[in-house]
Formats: structure tokens, sequence, C-alpha cells
């Protein structure tokens, strides 16, 4: 879109020195001395000096050099890079070196210079990728630096080659995709620079050696741009990603170009724009794919896992083998030297499926064979030859064996040396098997012979493997082998019995009985046995290839909890538990959230990590003394109620707890002169009346023993002495201290206080008069509480108490003369006549909060009769304190000073999705008046309360005010609440205010803590709950970041740390567009950057010059609080537009410039943090430095909590489904498996190590679509590794709908079925070891494809038990015997246990009872069922197998946009029809029509238990498959809406439409579209979809003879008759169309005449056909079935030829015959929906159904989605 003209940057040679105040990101790097907090640490003046450093460099002659520039300004002037990059990296390179150093233990002697060992590091680490590409091109590195002399040039030199790395990714744009061509450019520039560097003469000039390139931004124009537009010129050949992949050359082809020496020779440098690189794939003397060639056909799976696909159909080869011998046992069988002959036939399958890999091989890599590459060609061609050779010597030595043994009759000596040679020539075949496996026990060996670049390594291995510069050294170490080894051999073992005694064994008999059939009556021509027999073993064979998938989720599920429990997950599940545990709280987050204060020489010694372990048992059991008490001047104490009441205070802010609920749960600073740790309220309640009561009880003993037995109880002896020692202390806080009154109390509590001492308390006084002063004590505070304050009740209570004291509470009762003796009573007799305290009561003033606060304490501890189990209220506030409280007793990494601490970064690609919902938005009503607002206080009806509390004490009188004064924070509220940025940026912000409180805990002293928690409590209630002063304008609360009263302790330095360790980029792709356009989205994202601080935002800014041209810059902006405006710091220019592939790495790939740190973590739109969480993300960073298995990791793995689970039942079952993936399922892949990939966020990348090879995605168009596994795979091809942690999780939103789940299940499986395609995907299959491989398929691409299998099993099943009652084979059978039936129990029975859908309900169960309990996960399992969970299972099942399958046939995935909105709105059943028709209603009906039929003509389905028994399950399916859409729909069943809906649908049916008529208005563009994947696909995609069609033809050929006209009779003559019945059919409908074309309009009278002729010639027709043949009247209906199908074939297949058809006549009646079975379809599935909604009950029964989660939470869903609004 056009955009506004802007003067482009200034060319190099006018730049002037930057202006103090220019801008900045984060540190003013620019100008050193700035009053900026990050400037105070020396190590950041270190590394800016360190690049000042020029010295005697050799400036470039044409430029203007000023002393303040710096060596990247000096390689800028070289090298012509742009401006904004060199500030970009001067800012990025200073900032991590200066990190790097701070990180430094021991720090250097000389904090002043930037130390020599830190630079090196990281030289290393940024070009290692480019030392390993060197070295696999057997090029010398161009990184000249001595490894012996660490001179100062040298230092200069490293600064210079990292700089130069750096300068040149910054600007790579698009390339930074194609890491190795990035090395390229590197390599020749590092050639000129090391020229530049030696003082090089030119030798034509005879002056010094210049660089080659010249001019403004020649890097960009030069370097960049002609390999971007050759990126750019293959992407528009793709058409729009529909060509095939074959056509055009993507990322990675054009990255693999640099794999090979010829980029050198044809590249050159500078760049030749001749080279035939530079040529599109549509022209000729271009380069070809290079590296692998993606086809698109089922085969891959064959191709990329051939050695599952060996090791399955070899042991179904042996076990049927084995099996035919019918004996008890194989080993039994064995004896046999028959069988064990039979049983080398094995290696003659080997060796064809060795071939079939060949032949696959040359048939789909053909085309990368070229002039450069045809040794490639050659060693495919001999792989084939060789394999084939291998058949024929196999064949031939079998036969041998054969002809000898028949020629002797017996097995004789001669024929047994023709099995020993046999066997001996098996040996040498198996040869190379023996050596992969001898490497595999020794994995380092196999490590080395594939990393070391030797050529001898290479000529031994070139048979085996082609070369590749990734995908080697992927060997895991011997410990990780040994555990997934043994983890597979159990699953293999397991599924191979299993497949063996209760698969292949019991078919053996039936099948042997079929074969032995004798004479069989067909009831067609050409029946066929084998046929039969076939059909019957095809199910039983696709379950056998597909159970391993199902032993695999039972085998994972107990792993991952046995894993999970020795981490110790769900230890901690509610606050009963939390309650026992909390004494030992304070002590384990000291112990993991605080660093410990390191020895300079601190090393990870086995001692330090053996007391490590010992202080961790005694934290997690409570053994040993220090973990027992916790008295309250302990620093510890002191910090933990710092964190943790800033926990407690946050969750307020959030709304999901009360102010009644902070007050419980808080920890109160010390006041009062309370002499223990006053535990939050929550823990103490009932203890000190269970103390009363113990005293009541034991009122004789003596006080040891009674004491002995409170204290037995840490929270009762905290309770009892809190109590007293408040007690004491209100009452005399409450007396004027000048008073007697005041006198007598001070001496009373004394006496209490000695006698206590001596320990004679209970022999003084009665313990029977306590209940009764703690009576009186209750009323006194009560009236203490009161808003009005009755002083006359209150002096009666206190006089009350005070003789209830001297009277009662005394043993020995005193006379007044010696109370007036001891100071107990007034000494003027005359003040007794009077009441006493009547002139001594002083209450404090109302308004000491900090005082009334206290009193309401002591009034919940002397009150409080119930256990608070249910404090919090919310569910999800309970579930985040018991996460966070049991995560700090598991092991986690020491954490280290913020200061010391990596550095890190958050990226979120944003396109246009909701920032902050506006007040149109929350409130407008739906068609059901329901508003988001309305539905949001429904679900979250405790949180709105809160909030309202929230608002009413941040000053709000009115309720209506909500809508004025306060409307921005109920749009924060209802934002915070759906799937909003505003919500992730709030999320991710608390990073930033976790490392600012950590900070300040960590350089605080004793005192400042001390002081910090007093000033806190006296701030109390003053600066409101959420601590936000009282004098900023109200709107900023909600999101200010500062709001944290912890903020007013901080001393400056804590946000100086805090920007340096983390920064927050969202890349807003057009949010300069959005500007422009003055959108909405653009304000609510300034107004996120003004309240968050370190929230940086990038977009793409297009500028228009000229008429037609544009330039494309990546902008990064901030919001300056100074000059309270956004202002840009850096923008880039790019060679073009940035989206060339698929649109979200695209933008990821362009903001990672502005990212820093060691760290970056990817985190969606849809996602959301917690504070206590981010206070662990210092600890999770520490990961890096250990050692998992032999490597570091390089992705951290973090866990997710699903938090959209509360909506409606289907995303209860959708979040149950993803939650046990996200945790147990990731939990094995990590350990013991270690194959745990990258499944889209919010893993943590290690960013340096990403950004040198690739990036954190891939973009490339369509085979890229999942592009985040993609990070995964190119993690493990490049010999990283990845881990998983549980003890932090961030928050993830899933979709809620049945739609959007359908949308964003059907992206999903058609990114796998791109990955069945892809390279990735193929070397990962071949280079990862024979157990790792099985890991990978079956967690990716296979469950897909097993998924698939499921349902081509019931295809199978149906079909072939269909082809045995129709062709009579089934009679035959059944009059022989009654075995038959057996087999069908073998398939049967496996079938049902898998639509049962054990996949998803065990790792489910298991997960759950792991972290919840057992009893609640069954009983959540039981709830799932009754809602009808199964229902949604089995149709996900459809929709994973529909996209699957036809993304790997035909292609068209394409990225889904499923909308994250709430979802109370009935969809009609229009757009039902239209998302569901082709994937799932039609197959149902298909699947329905072969029930039917066998229903009616099988002998076996007579038996109605045997029926249902055999199709139940079948039944389901279909049932699923059509009903899911309308159970799962909000007022699915209501009778008005689905009349309503009846309608629409037929208007949409026949609604011509326009050219620009939508699929949702015309069912023509709809039916087009639906066959788009018809017009991309390849020829074979095409044939294969012909052959499919077919089967619908079976029907017609299957029923006909079965019909009455046929007269019994089997001749082909009647199959070919019947086709009259569809020429006459056709016929008749040309006559109609002909007549209402010509008459319709005008003559109408003639088109009722030939309608009228029609039917007339039909009756008699049908009643000829009753008078003069065998006809009868039900095979009209009979017939139907059979015809239809043939129709619907007869129309599938015109569409796959509609390339011919669409220009000749016959189009147009496929079109309205395509309509009219459109609308039968229609018709057969509304029907059963019709009925539902007729019969009352239903509609409420479905509410429940969908909603019930919500009704168990006091819900009134029913009148959300009947829309009776309570009047309120």
């Amino acid at each position: 879109m056009p955009r506004r003209h802007r003067p482009g940057p200034q060319p190099a040679a006018t730049r002037t020195i930057p202006p103090q105040d220019e801008p900045y990101n984060i540190i003013p790097v620019h100008n050193l001395l700035a009053d900026h907090p990050s400037l105070r640490f020396p190590e950041v003046r270190a590394a800016a000096s360190a690049l000042r450093a020029v010295g005697d460099l050799r400036i470039p002659p044409h430029a203007q050099w000023h002393p303040a520039m710096d060596l990247l300004d000096w390689l800028a002037l070289l090298f012509c890079f742009q401006h904004d990059n060199v500030k970009n990296q001067r800012e990025h390179l200073v900032l991590h070196l200066a990190n790097s150093q701070m990180r430094l233990s021991p720090p250097p002697e000389n904090v002043d210079i930037l130390d020599a060992g830190v630079l090196r590091a990281f030289r290393r680490k940024l070009l290692r990728n480019y030392t390993n590409w060197c070295s696999y091109l057997g090029k010398k590195s161009n990184v000249w630096i001595s490894k012996s002399s660490r001179s100062n040039s040298d230092h200069r030199r490293e600064l210079l080659y990292v700089g130069l790395y750096l300068l040149i990714w910054g600007e790579s744009a698009n390339l930074r995709f194609m890491p190795e061509c990035i090395c390229y450019i590197f390599h020749q520039m590092t050639t000129e620079l090391n020229r530049i560097l030696e003082d090089y003469i030119d030798e034509n000039t005879g002056q010094p050696v210049m660089p080659s390139l010249s001019g403004e931004n020649a890097f960009l124009h030069r370097v960049v741009k002609p390999i971007y537009e050759t990126v750019k010129a293959e992407v528009e050949s793709s058409r729009n990603g529909t060509a095939p992949h074959t056509a055009w050359r993507n990322y990675d082809d054009l990255n693999e170009y640099f794999w090979s020496r010829r980029c050198f020779k044809k590249l050159k440098w500078p760049i030749d724009v001749g080279s035939n690189f530079f040529v599109t794939s549509s022209k000729s003397k271009h380069v070809g794919k290079t590296g692998f060639v993606e086809q698109r056909s089922f085969w891959n799976l064959y191709r990329s896992f051939d050695r599952l696909w060996v090791l399955l159909f070899l042991f179904l080869q042996a076990a049927i083998i084995v099996a035919w011998e019918e004996r008890g046992y194989p080993w039994q069988a064995l004896t046999s030297n028959d069988v064990r002959v039979k049983l080398l036939t094995v290696f003659i399958t080997w060796s064809l499926m060795r071939f079939l890999q060949a032949i696959l091989d040359i048939g789909m890599q053909y085309s990368r064979v070229s002039r450069e590459t045809l040794v490639l060609g050659f060693r495919m061609v001999l792989k084939a030859v060789v394999a084939a050779g291998w058949i024929m010597i196999f064949a031939v030595c079998y036969a041998r064996i054969w002809s000898q043994r028949n020629h002797d009759r017996r097995w004789s000596d001669e024929a047994g040396k023709r099995v020993s040679f046999f066997l001996l020539v098996a040996g040498v075949y198996v040869l190379p098997e023996v050596l992969a496996l001898a490497l595999f026990v020794l994995p380092w060996i196999r490590n080395f012979i594939e990393e070391t670049n030797w050529r001898i390594f290479y000529l031994l291995t070139w048979w085996f493997q082609s070369r590749n510069f990734v995908g080697r050294g992927l060997r895991e170490g011997l410990v990780d082998n040994v555990k997934y080894t043994l983890f597979w051999v159990l699953v293999l073992a397991s599924k191979f019995a299993f497949s063996y005694f209760l698969q292949i064994k019991p078919m053996v008999k039936p099948t042997k009985q079929l074969l032995d059939l004798g004479h069989v009556d067909y009831e067609w021509p050409g029946g066929s046995i084998n046929l039969a027999v076939g059909l019957l073993w095809l199910p039983v064979v696709l379950i056998y290839l597909m159970d391993i998938q199902i032993w695999y989720s039972i085998y994972s599920s107990f792993v991952g909890a046995a894993v999970g429990l020795l981490q110790h997950l769900g230890e901690i599940r509610n606050m009963q538990q939390l309650k026992l545990r909390f004494q030992f709280f304070a002590s384990a987050m000291q112990f993991n959230l605080m660093p410990e204060e390191q020895l300079l020489d601190f090393r990870a010694t086995f001692k330090s990590k053996f007391n490590d372990a010992v202080h961790r048992l005694k934290l997690r059991y409570g053994f040993g003394q220090p973990y027992k008490k916790l008295e309250s001047d302990q620093v510890e104490a002191r910090r933990f109620a710092l964190i943790w009441n800033e926990i407690i205070n946050i969750f307020r802010e959030e709304d999901i707890i009360s102010d009644a609920e902070v007050e419980l749960l808080e920890l109160p600073e010390n006041c009062w002169n309370i002499r223990v740790i006053r535990w939050p309220c929550f823990l103490l309640c009932n203890e000190l009346l269970l103390a009363l009561s113990q005293a009541k009880e034991l009122v004789d003993a003596p006080d040891k023993w009674l004491w002995h037995k409170i204290g037995k109880n840490e929270y009762r002896r905290c309770a009892v002495i809190e109590a007293y020692d408040s007690i004491k202390h209100m009452m005399l806080e409450i007396l004027d201290a000048r008073s007697e009154e005041h006198s007598i109390l001070t001496v009373l509590f004394h006496e209490i206080d000695h006698f206590v001492e001596i320990e004679k308390f209970t022999k003084n006084f009665k313990m029977t008069a306590l209940p009764q002063i703690h009576m009186k004590l209750i009323k006194l505070i009560e009236i203490m509480t009161k808003p009005k304050k009755d002083e006359i009740q209150l002096v009666n209570t206190l006089q009350a108490l005070y003789e209830i004291a001297v009277r009662d509470f005394f043993k020995d009762q005193r006379t007044i003369e010696q109370l007036r003796e001891d100071g107990l009573a007034p000494r003027d007799p005359a003040a007794m006549a009077g009441l006493l305290f009547e002139k001594a009561v002083k209450l404090p003033d109302p308004s000491d909060e900090k005082f009334y606060r206290q009193v309401r304490r002591l009034h919940t501890i002397l009150t409080s009769r119930d256990s608070m189990q249910n404090i919090p209220i919310n569910l999800e506030a309970r579930r985040r304190i018991a996460f966070f409280s049991n995560s700090l007793f598991m092991n986690i990494p020491h954490a280290p000073q913020v200061e010391k601490m990596m550095a890190f970064s958050v990226l979120t690609p944003y396109y246009n999705e909701e920032v902050l919902y506006s007040k149109e938005q929350i409130r407008t009503e739906n068609e059901d008046g329901i508003s988001i607002l309305y539905y949001l206080q429904t679900i979250y009806h405790d949180e709105w309360k809160n909030f309202m509390e929230r608002m009413r004490r941040g000053g709000m009188v009115k309720d209506d005010e909500i809508w004025t004064t306060k409307m921005r924070d109920l749009r924060l509220w209802a934002s915070y609440r759906g799937q909003t940025l505003s919500r992730t940026v709030r999320g991710m912000m608390y990073y930033y205010r976790a490392l600012k409180m950590l900070s300040f805990l960590d350089s605080a002293s004793e005192m400042d803590i001390k002081e910090g928690t007093r000033e806190l409590g006296s701030l109390g209630r003053d600066a409101g709950l959420d601590g936000s002063v009282s004098n900023r304008p109200p709107s900023s609360r909600g999101l200010g970041r500062e709001s944290s009263s912890l903020g007013l302790l901080f001393r400056g330095h804590e946000k100086g740390a805090s920007l340096m360790k983390f920064t927050y980029v969202v890349a807003c792709q057009i949010y300069g567009a959005q500007k422009d356009k003055k959108d909405p989205h653009a304000e609510e994202i300034l107004y996120l950057m003004k309240h968050n601080e370190a929230l940086r935002v990038a977009y793409v800014d297009e500028i228009l010059i000229g008429r037609d041209e544009k330039e494309y810059y990546s902008v990064l902006v901030k919001y300056d609080q100074q000059l309270q405006k956004e202002v840009e710091i850096y923008r880039v220019q790019l060679p073009g537009p940035l989206k060339l592939g698929e649109g979200k790495p695209e933008n990821q790939n362009h903001a990672l410039i502005f990212t820093r740190g060691d760290a970056v973590q990817t985190i969606d739109m849809n996602q959301d943090n917690y504070f206590e969480e981010a206070l662990k993300m210092r600890n999770l960073l520490e990961e890096y430095k250990n050692y998992y298995g032999i490597r570091k990791p390089t992705i951290l793995g973090v866990r997710e909590h699903i938090f959209t689970g509360s909506v409606s039942s289907l995303a209860w079952f959708m979040s149950a489904q993803e939650t046990s993936f996200v945790t147990l399922g990731q939990r094995v892949l990590a350990n013991p498996l270690k194959i745990r990939m990258h499944y889209g966020h919010p893993d943590v990348f290690d960013r340096f190590w990403f950004l040198t090879r690739g990036g954190i995605s891939k973009a490339s168009r369509v085979i890229n679509i999942s592009e985040d596994i993609f990070a995964g795979f190119n993690c493990t091809l490049r010999g990283g590794n990845v881990s998983h942690h549980e003890y932090i999780q961030v928050g993830k939103g899933r979709d809620v709908g049945l739609n959007q789940i359908s949308m964003f299940e059907a992206k999903v499986a058609s990114g796998n079925g791109e990955q069945v395609l892809s390279r990735d995907v193929y070397r990962l299959g071949h280079r990862l070891d024979f157990f790792r491989m099985l890991s990978f398929f079956y967690t990716t691409v296979g469950f897909f494809f097993n998924t698939m299998m499921v349902v081509l099993t019931v295809y199978a099943f149906l079909w072939g038990r269909l082809y045995l009652a129709l062709s009579g084979l089934e009679n035959a059978a059944m009059a022989n015997s009654s075995n038959n039936n057996k087999a069908l129990g073998a398939i049967l029975n496996q079938q049902f246990v898998i639509q049962l859908g054990l996949f998803t309900a065990l790792p489910m169960i298991v997960e759950n009872s792991l972290e919840h309990g057992f009893l609640q996960a069954i009983w959540d399992f039981l709830t799932m069922q009754l809602q009808l969970s199964s229902v949604f299972y089995t149709f996900s099942m459809g929709t994973r197998t529909h996209f699957f399958g036809r993304t790997v046939l035909h292609g068209g995935a394409k990225y889904r946009a499923t909308g994250r909105g709430f979802v109370v709105q009935h969809k009609s059943f229009a757009e039902n029809y239209r998302l569901y028709a082709r994937s799932h209603f039609i197959k149902a009906i298909e699947l329905g029509l072969i029930l039917t039929v066998y229903a009616s003509h099988s002998p076996v389905a007579k038996g109605t238990f045997v029926y249902i028994a055999m199709t139940i399950s079948s039944w389901f399916l279909v049932t699923s498959w059509i009903m899911a859409p309308f159970v799962f729909n909000p007022s699915g069943f209501d009778w008005l809406k689905t009349v309503d809906d009846f309608d629409e649908f037929m208007n949409w049916i026949w609604y011509r439409g326009g050219v620009f008529a939508k699929a949702e208005q015309s069912w023509e563009r709809w039916w087009y579209e639906e066959q788009d994947h018809l017009r991309t696909t390849g020829l074979w995609g095409k044939l294969l979809e012909i052959v499919l069609d077919l089967r619908f033809f079976f029907f017609q050929y299957g029923i006909v003879y079965q019909l009455g006209i046929s007269d019994r009779s089997t001749s082909i003559v009647v199959y070919l008759l019947s086709w009259i019945y569809i020429f006459v059919a056709f016929g008749i409908y040309l006559v109609i169309s002909y007549a209402r074309d010509k008459y319709g309009a005008k003559e109408h009278i003639y088109f009722r005449l030939v309608q009228f002729l029609v039917i007339i010639f039909g009756i008699l027709g049908i009643i000829a056909l009753l008078e003069f043949t065998s006809f009868e009247l039900i095979d009209i209906f009979t017939s139907l079935l059979a015809f239809i199908p043939t129709g619907w074939g007869l129309v599938s297949i015109a569409q796959v030829l509609r390339p011919f058809l669409q220009s000749t006549r016959l189009w147009d009646s496929v079109v309205y015959v395509a309509r009219l079975y459109d609308i039968l379809f229609g018709i057969l599935v509304m029907a059963p929906v019709a009925f539902l909604s007729w019969m009352p009950g239903f509609q409420s029964m479905q509410t429940r159904i969908l909603f019930n989660e919500a009704f168990s939470r006091g819900l009134r869903i029913f009148q959300i989605v009947t829309g009776k609004k309570a009047n309120d």
C-alpha cells in the first residue's frame, strides 16, 4: 500500500558525530558520560573503550574520520555497511561483551579493560559454524589469530572478525535463513580484511589493497541484493506455493549450494551476477535443486524411514512362516528344517526392499544430477544395480537349496552345504549392519568418523550416505544410548509378542479354511478366493503396521510418570500439602532463588554437589535443625516475606484474589514486638482454638508438658505466642499511657510473663478461665473493628475482662487490698465505685490502617474455626501457588546474582491480532444477546467481584463509573482474560519486574531489608494494594509496571542491571501501516510501550520513492519517558519486501537483529506469564552450563500451562490433550529418548548458536508451514541438544470452539504432510541411530500417519466384509465352519481398542494422576467420557487423517487463521457443512452406506448380536463424524435455529453469485475452492485420486446381482445392462434441463408437459418391468444404494479431469449433478440433527454437555446461550 515519502538515511561521508541526546536502545554507547544506570558498570565502559582502540589502522582514503569513531565505524567505511546497522551491532556487541565479563568468576584483576578470554570465547562461539564450514570444504579459515601470542593487535583483530560477522548478519535480511551463504560472504570479506590488515599491495595499481565494494550502502546493493533477488524470483516461480516443490529452489536449496566448493568457482568475489546460480528455475542453464528434491508422494515415508519398514515387513514374513505350522509356540515350529529354510526368504525380501529404496532414490532425486554432480548419479545407479544383483544371488542360492532337497527327498548333507553357503552369502550381506551395530555400541567412534573431514573417512562412507554438511555426529553418549535402547527393546518385544499371538496366529486357521473351500457359488462373475483372503488379512496387516504407536503410548506414559516422580512433580498439589511444607518454604526459596555468597574460586566439585544434594533432601523432608524454625528477625525470613508478599500483591493486581484474601495470605512485617515469625493467617486458622482445648483438657498438667503438646505443631506454637503478644500490645495501645489502668495492665502482663518464664503458669492460673477471656477478647475486637465504635460497650468489655482476670483467672484468690498492693487495682477506692477504663480509653485514629490491619489479623487468629483449605477461592490462584511452591522443592540450578546471570530477550511475532478489546467489542451483543463482558463476568465470576472491589478502593463511587472514568481498567480486565497482545506483554514484562526485585535483594544489606519490610508495612493501604501511589492517574494503575510497592525501595541500580539483562521485542510487522491508517491497534501498541519500559517494537516500514518504487526498512522504536513520545532507534534498509516465505518466520527473522543477550525466548501472541515463574528465569538460564548427555543444551524446553481449559468442555478436552503432550510427552522425548524437538513455544534458544545456523525457524513457502518444528530439526541435525525443564511454566491459550480447533488440527496435519516431503525429516530418518529414529518417527510424522492408518483400517475392514457378503463367499464359509468369526474377532478386538481413543486417554490419565492424584484423574476421565470426549477425539482423528493424507498426495497446505475469540455463538449448518463436508460428512455417509448394505446382504449380520459386535465401533465413528459439529455447537439442537439453518443452507446451495461471490455466499464458488488441490497436484496424484474413486463403482457391481430383476444370473451382461439405468437417468436430466432452458421462462405450460410426460413414461416403464421381468418393487430402493455411489464416483472423476472437461458442454451437467449430491448429503446430515432438535430435552442436555465444567463452577451458562439475561 502506498506510504508517505520520507528522506532516506544520510550518505556515509556526510555523517557527523552523533549528538549526545541521540535516542538509544538500552545503553547510550555513543555517550559514556550520560547519566544512565547501566553505565555505572565498569564492564560496559571496558567493552566500549576496547572497540575504540583503532590504533594504527589504515583509514580508508575517501572517508571522513572522526576521533570518536571505533572499529565498527572503520569496518563500515571499508565495506560500506549502513549507519544504523553499525549503531545496532555496536550496542549488541558492547552489551554482550559487558554481560559476559560481568559473569566471570573470579572477576578479572582489572575490570576497566576488556578481558581477552571473554572475547576469545565469544569469537569461538560466534564463528564455530564458519570454521566447521571451512573444514568441511577443505578451505583454510580466514580467521588469523596466533595461538601463542596474545598481543593487542590480536585483541583488535578478534574484535574486527566478530564485528564484521555481526555487521554482515545484521544487514543480510532474508539471507539470515541461509547460514552457509553468510559464511561464504564472511569468508570472502575476511580475505580482503586480512589483506588490508597485513598491508598487502595491489599488483595492478601499486597502491595498498582496497576492498572491492565501494559506494553508499554497497554491501546491501552489491552483495545482499543479488542473492535476495534470486530468492525472490524463485518464490515468484513457485506461483504462491502452488507449483510443485521440484520446480523451484527454496531457501534450503540456495543455502546448500554453498555446501560444495563449486560456489567459489562459480560465484567468485566480488559476486559474479552472471553466474548460473542467479538464473531462476523457470529458465534453462539454471542451477537445479541442491541437496534434496521434495517430491510429493507417500513413498517418502518409506524412503525416509526404510529401516523401520524393513524391520516390520521382515518380522511379518517370518511370523507368518512360523505361524503357518500351527504349533503352540514359535520355537516349537522352528524344530522343523523346512521352516528354518523358508525363513531364509527374509533375505530375498530384504534385498527387494533395498532395491525398491534404490529405485525410489533414482525416481525422486534424478533432477539433482547435472554436469557438476555426475558422481551422485553414478552412485544412485550403482546402488540399484548392486541391489538387483543381491536379489538374483539370494534367489538363485535359495532355489538351489530346494532343488537339492527335492532331488534327495530329504535334508541331505549336500542340501545342508547349500544352506551353509546361503548363510555365508547372507553373512556378507549383513556385514555393514554388524559394523553399524558395533559403532552404535561405541557412539564416540561413529561421531569422530562423521565429524572429522578426512578424505579417507569420506571414501569409506561414500557408499552408505551422501556427504552433507549437516547431520554428522548425531550419536548420543553411552548412558543415553542404553536408556533409550532399553525403552525401545521393551516396546518392540511387547509389540511383536502381541502381533504374533493375537494378530497373526489366529488368522492362519481361517485363512487355510478359506483356501480349502472347494466349490463356491459366486453371486457375480469373476469371484476369487485369493482376493477374499487378501481382504481378510488387509486390516490385520494395517493394524500390525501401526500398533507400535499404541505400545509407544503405553510405555511412554509410564516412563513419563516415573521420570516425573523422580523430578518431584506434583508433590504439593493443594493448599493442605502447602501448609505442611510452608515452614521449609522460606529456606527453599532462599536456597533456590537467592544467590549464594560464592567464593572467588568456586567450582562445582564433587563435594559441593554432594552437599547440595544433602541440603535439598533436608529441605524436602524437613530434616535437621536449621529447617525447623524460622524466627522473625532472621534476614532469610524477611527476604522470603518480601518475595511472598510481592507475589500475593500481584495476584491481587490480577484480581484472582480479594482484599480479604490478601490479608489471609500475606506475611505481615514484624511489629507490636511479636517474638515469632508471623505466618500467613491461612496457616494459623483454628490453631489457637485447638491450643485452648488442649489447655482445657490438660488442666493440671505442668507447664512443660502443656507447652510440649502445643509446641509440637509449629503453627500452633506461633499462633499462641502471636495472639498473646498482640493482645498485650493492643490492650496497652488503646489505653492512655499516663492512666492508672495502663499501669495495672502492665503489671498484670508482667506477672503472666514472669510465671511463664519460671514455668509455673498452670500452677498459678486457672486454665478453665481461658475460654471466657477468649470470648470477651473477641467481643472487644469486634467493637473496635466496627466503623462506628461504641465507647461505652468498649469500656464495659474491658471492665468485664479485668474482672475475669483478677477474680477468676488467678488460682489463689486475692483480696482488694492485696490487688492494690500488687498494683492490680486502682489506689483510689473511689475509682472502684465507677467503671474502670472509663476515662483511660484512647483509640487510635480510624485512619491508622496499620493498627487496624493488625487488629483484624488478631481477630482472624482468635475466631477462625474451619481450616481454610479453600483459601484462595480462585482455582487458578491455588494452582499457581501450588505449582510455584512445589517447583522450589525440585532440582533447580542455583541462581546467580542478577549482575552475573545470562542476559536474554523475549521475541513475539504479531501481525494484526487483538491488542486490547475496545469498548464496543466488550459491549456489543451477539445474536443471542451475549456480550464478551457478560460472558467473562459469568465465567470469571469471582475475578469480576475482585476487580470491582479494587476499583472501589481506587476511588470509584458508583458502579456506572466503570464505563467512564474506569473504562481503560475495564478494557484491560477483559483483555487479560482473552488471547490478546496486552495479556502477553503484561506476562512477559513480569520478567523485568522480577529482575528488578531480585537485583534489589541481591545487593540489599540486612538493614535495607529490615527497613524495607518496615516501610512497606507502614505503607499499608495508603498506596492501594496494588501499590500504585495514589496521585498517579487512575488509568495507569492497571498496567503501570512500577506499580509494585517494592519499587519505592529501589535505589536506582536495579533498573540498570535489569535493562542490561532483559529486552522484550514485539515484531509488529505492519505497525507502520497501522500508524498511517490511524488504526486503533497502533494507539494500543503505543500505550503498551508507554507503560512498559523494557518493551521495544520492531516493524517493517515501506516508503514510496518515485512512482512505483518502494524502499523497505526494518525499524525499531521505543517510548522515551523523558520526551514523552515514541522515538525511532534504528532503521536498517532491507533489499526488498520482507515476506518471501511463510509470514511468521520472516517476521521473527527481521526482528531478531534487535534482540540482545545469550538466549532468546520465543513467545507466541496467545501466551501469558506469571510473576512467580519469572523469578526462576535466571535459574533456568544456568542450565546452559550443564551437560545433558554429551552436549550442553542449545534449546531449553519449557513446560506450558493451557489456560483456556475452563471455558467449555471442548476447550477442556483440547487442553487436557495438549497438557499431556507438553508435559508428559515432551518429558519422555527429552529423557530418556533424547529426541525432543521444538514444538512452538515457549522454548528458550541459545541465541548465538542459532543466529549463526539459520535462525529460530525456517521460512520456505509451504514446505515449512509448521515453521517452529523445523528449528528443532535444524538444531538436532547441526549437533544441538534440546532439554526439557518442568520447574518453570508459561501460560498458553488454545482454540476453544470446534471450528477453531479443527482449523488448528488441519494446519498441524497439513504441516506434518509437508514435513514428510522435507529434507530435514529424510536426513534425520537416515542419520539418527535406529532407536532414536523410531522415537523421531512415532512422535512426529508417524503419529499422523498412524492416525490415518486407523481410519484406513476401518475402511479396509468394512470394504472387505462387503466383498465377502456380496460375492457369496461368506455364505460358503458359514456353511463350511464357524471359525470365520475367530478371524473377525482378531481384527475386531484391536479395532475397538484403538477407537476408544487409547492414544489420547492413557497419557492424560497418567499425567493427571501424577499432578492431581489418581482418584481425581479417574474422576476427570469419567467426566470427560460423559461429556462425549470420545466423540470429539474420534472427530479430530478424522480431521488429521483427511488433511495429512490430502497434503502428502496433492499439497495445498496453507496457514489457517483460527481466530482466538470466545465461542458462545451458534455456527450455522451451512458453515459447518462447508468446513466438514469433504473431510467428515461424505466419508461417514460412505461408511454408513457400506454398513447398511452389509446389514441387508450378509448372512453373518442376520444375528443381531454378531452384527452389533462387529460394527459398533464403525457405527460410533460414523455417528461421531456426522454429529460432533452439532453436539459441540452452542444451541446445536434448538428447533427454531435448525429450521433457520436449513433455509440458509438451501439458499446457499442455489445462490448463483457473480464472479466476486465468496465461498460463504455461493455453493459453486465453494465447490471450486474444494477442488483447488486437484489443480496443483501432479500426474501421480491425479491417477491415485481416480483409482480411489473407482471404489464407488463397486456398490453397483455388487448390488446389481442381488436385485430381483437379475434373476440370480451371474453373467457379466447383467452389470453392463445396469449402466442403462445411469444413461436413462442422465437422459431424463438432459431432457428436463433442455425443456427448462427453452420453455421455463416464457412457455411454462410446455415445461410442465415435458415433466408430466417424463413421469408417465417412468411409471409405464416400471409397470412393464414388473410385468415382463423378475423386477420387484423393493428393487427400486435397493438399486438406489447401487446407483447413487456410481453417480458420485463419476462426479469425483470428472473433478479430476476438469482441465479436459471444463471447456465442453458436459461440465455444466457435472456441476448440476454435484449440486444435487450436496443437497442430498446435506439432507442426510440434517435429518438426525432435526430429529434431535424436535425431541424435547435434548437442547438442555447438549448445553450441559458443552458447558459442564462451567456448571460446576456455579455458572449461568444456560442464560448465556439462550440470552435470557438477568435484568441487572
